[in-house]
């Protein structure tokens, strides 16, 4: 089943994400992980538009620039509005057209590869709202829904629960998919390299 149109919103910290990695240069760091993470979400097959959610203002300018960079979906900026994870993914949620298949997926997926997400998208098609667990089994990295279903975030820890007992499909994506490998840790991002970082997160590594 094809999945096309989908909007995708992607909340980042930016700069000030990622404590608990340990790197010289930490902000960079972060801020390298989410560019990586939009630009593999941007070359998606299924990806209409790109929505992200963020108060770094460097960054805001930095993925304004990189939208530009030969055929992309739109990609638009919207402020976060500082109070955690599930209400930045709120907001980007409500610039979103009514008629459009909705997706939010996180910032911190360094290793993602397109073709994972499109899978994903091509499957949360048969259902109203799904949800991808994280590699642990017990976060979430992405959730989604069909125009008209309701999206309400429920992100954090213990999120996979919280979204089956809220009726999400769990979808059935490996556990190895770069699409469930988010990075909060050192152990997390060596798994991701694993996989194969973006070339920003692994310029700054080599």
């Amino acid at each position: 089943m094809s999945a096309p149109g989908w909007t995708v919103v992607i909340p980042v910290k930016g700069s000030s994400g990622k404590s608990r990695l340990s790197h010289p240069d930490r902000a960079e760091l972060a801020t390298a992980i989410a560019l990586d993470t939009i630009d593999a979400v941007c070359r998606a097959e299924h990806v209409a538009e790109v929505i992200v959610v963020t108060a770094d203002g460097e960054l805001a300018l930095r993925v304004v620039s990189d939208a530009g960079a030969g055929p992309r979906p739109l990609v638009r900026v919207v402020p976060d509005p500082d109070g955690g994870l599930n209400p930045a993914i709120a907001a980007g949620l409500t610039a979103v057209e009514p008629a459009r298949h909705r997706a939010a997926l996180l910032g911190d997926l360094p290793a993602l590869h397109p073709a994972d997400l499109d899978t994903a998208l091509e499957l949360a098609a048969a259902h109203d709202r799904a949800y991808v667990p994280d590699a642990e089994g017990t976060g979430t990295t992405l959730i989604a829904a069909l125009p008209g279903a309701p999206l309400e975030p429920a992100f954090g820890g213990g999120s996979a629960a919280r979204h089956a007992d809220a009726g999400f499909a769990a979808l059935d994506i490996p556990a190895t998919s770069s699409l469930r490998r988010d990075v909060d840790t050192a152990d997390q991002l060596r798994a991701a390299a694993g996989l194969g970082l973006g070339p920003r997160t692994s310029a700054l590594l080599d």
